[in-house]
This record gives structure tokens, C-alpha cells and sequence, in this order.
């Protein structure tokens, strides 16, 4: 008797309706939370799934990243001027293949990779050359604001003189000036060629 009436309040309180009981895999996900969970068989597995979760590769570029530190020209130069003499003892190797090849498609892969050696060496003094430029600009500049005077800053214009006048020195002392000034010549006037108008159009 005791029995069936706990059994008509459960029916009352509920409302007819059988409470559920706990399946096997939310048993055993009580147990252990880490562990995994149990897929029924019914539903078919997908194709691709991911067993495994993967943490994504972040990629990062060193140029634009901070913790590789600010780009400072003046101590790159100092750390990687080793690599100047390794540069030289490679040209040096290559001249000497040039020199001894006698196959002519050799010779002329040879003679290319000579040439952009000796234009990236020329490159890398220019860029030099500037910096040095610059470096001797900012002390004048340092000096002049020490003495409480207003400092000066060139115009790209006025920079420009200044490149074409250490050019013009260099090539003097090498005795290059002469064929360069012709060769100048000698393209200002196709230039003037080009701009005149041609006899068909008259």
C-alpha cells in the first residue's frame, strides 16, 4: 500500500510522464570528464572529423615583428661584416673560372653572375656612402643645437648637389669623368632626337 501511493504522488508530480535514466555515455562522462566521449551507433561517422584538436601555426615575419628588435643599419653592418669577406673570396673564385672556361654558354653565365656581384658591391658602398652622409648630418646638427643655435635641414634638392658634386670628385680622381661626361652627351642628344618632331608628321 505504502508503495503504490509513493508511486501516485511520483505520477501526480510529474504528470504521467517516466522520468529518464541516465545513459551509459553521460554515466561515464560523470566519471571522468577528460575522458572521451561514447558516439552512438546509429548516426553514421562523418568523412572528415577531427579527432585531435590542432592549435594553428601563428607565422611570423621578423621584419615587422617587435621582438626581433629595431632595424639599426650601423650595427647590422658591424655584425654581418663577415659576410663582405666571404663575398670577395667568392668573386675572387669566380674570376678564376672565367678565366680558365672556355665553353661560351658557361662563360657567358659566368660573366652575369660576375657583373651583378660587382653592381651589388657598388650598391652596398653607395648605401654605405649615404648613411656616413647622414651620420655626419645629424653631429653637425647635435653640435649646433649644443651651442643653442637653430639646426639646418637639407632639401631633398640640396642633397641631390651634394650627391652629384661627390660624383663628380670621385670620377675626377679615377679619371672616369671624360667617357662619362660623353656618354651623357650622347644620351641627352637622342633624347633631343626623340623630342624633335619627325619629317612624316611635318
Amino acid at each position: 500500500l505504502e508503495m503504490q501511493s509513493d508511486t501516485r504522488v511520483r505520477k501526480q508530480v510529474t504528470g504521467g510522464k517516466k522520468t529518464a535514466k541516465p545513459t551509459k555515455a553521460t554515466v561515464k562522462q560523470q566519471r571522468g570528464k577528460k575522458g572521451p566521449m561514447e558516439m552512438s551507433a546509429k548516426k553514421p561517422v562523418p568523412f572528415l572529423r577531427q579527432v585531435v584538436p590542432v592549435t594553428k601555426k601563428v607565422h611570423r615575419d621578423p621584419r615587422f615583428d617587435d621582438l626581433s628588435g629595431e632595424y639599426k643599419p650601423e650595427i647590422f653592418m658591424k655584425t654581418y661584416s663577415f659576410l663582405d669577406t666571404i663575398k670577395e673570396q667568392e668573386k675572387e673564385m669566380v674570376q678564376k673560372q672565367l678565366k680558365k672556361c672556355r665553353n661560351v654558354e658557361q662563360k657567358e653565365k659566368l660573366q652575369q653572375l660576375l657583373n651583378r656581384m660587382t653592381q651589388q658591391e657598388q650598391a652596398q658602398k653607395k648605401q654605405q656612402k649615404l648613411r656616413e652622409r647622414e651620420l655626419s648630418l645629424k653631429r653637425q646638427r647635435r653640435e649646433l643645437a649644443k651651442q643653442g643655435k637653430k639646426p639646418f635641414f637639407l632639401k631633398n634638392s640640396e642633397r641631390r648637389k651634394l650627391e652629384l658634386a661627390e660624383k663628380y670628385a670621385e670620377l675626377k680622381r679615377s679619371g672616369k669623368l671624360e667617357s662619362f661626361l660623353n656618354k651623357k652627351r650622347k644620351r641627352n642628344a637622342i633624347k633631343d632626337k626623340h623630342r624633335l618632331p619627325s619629317q612624316k608628321n611635318l
